[in-house]
């Protein structure tokens, strides 16, 4: 016997297989379920266009960068998981606010009584406005911290904890503007 005796499939007794492609088509196209892996739920015949204002630093300690890398990412965000055009005014969706807090604070003590841990947060406040269905309007603070050894300098640690926070608070406003979770 040859080896394509092995490999070559057997058909199905009393199964035409045309009329098995046939049923798996059917199957196929009766059933349709969207997904949508970026979290988002807009309805682009109604919304297609977001205004994103810069968001200025109004806290009392401030990182120069921060606001740069705030206003990059969260542009970024929108323009990589939707559809929607960023325009400068008239927008159907419009996110304003400023980043109010941005501050280190002691964690936890070490058993010499000094400080072990320091944490870094920031909270942005955001005014949301949806000119196509104003109930889902709002103005709300977001918050993400990060943590750090106290051994640590705040300069050696600064860029990368302010860019995994400026993450987390897009994920978040996101998340509350567009995803509807």
């Amino acid at each position: 016997m040859n080896i394509a005796h092995y490999i070559r499939p057997r058909p199905v007794p009393g199964v035409c297989p045309v009329l098995l492609a046939l049923l798996l088509s059917l199957l196929c196209s009766a059933c349709s379920i969207s997904y949508t892996f970026n979290g988002a739920s807009i309805d682009y015949t109604k919304v297609k266009s977001i205004q994103i204002a810069d968001f200025p630093i109004r806290s009392n300690y401030v990182w120069g960068p921060m606001a740069a890398i705030f206003n990059n990412q969260l542009r970024d965000q929108y323009a990589n998981h939707t559809k929607l055009t960023q325009v400068k005014r008239g927008g159907d969706l419009r996110l304003e606010g400023e980043i109010t807090r941005y501050e280190q604070r002691n964690k936890s003590v070490s058993a010499e009584g000094s400080s072990a841990q320091v944490e870094l947060s920031i909270t942005v406040n955001v005014r949301f406005t949806n000119n196509t269905k104003h109930s889902d309007d709002f103005e709300r603070q977001f918050t993400a911290q990060q943590s750090y050894d106290s051994n640590l300098s705040l300069n050696a640690v600064q860029e990368e904890l302010v860019t995994q926070m400026v993450k987390d608070i897009t994920d978040q406003i996101f998340n509350a503007t567009v995803a509807n979770w």
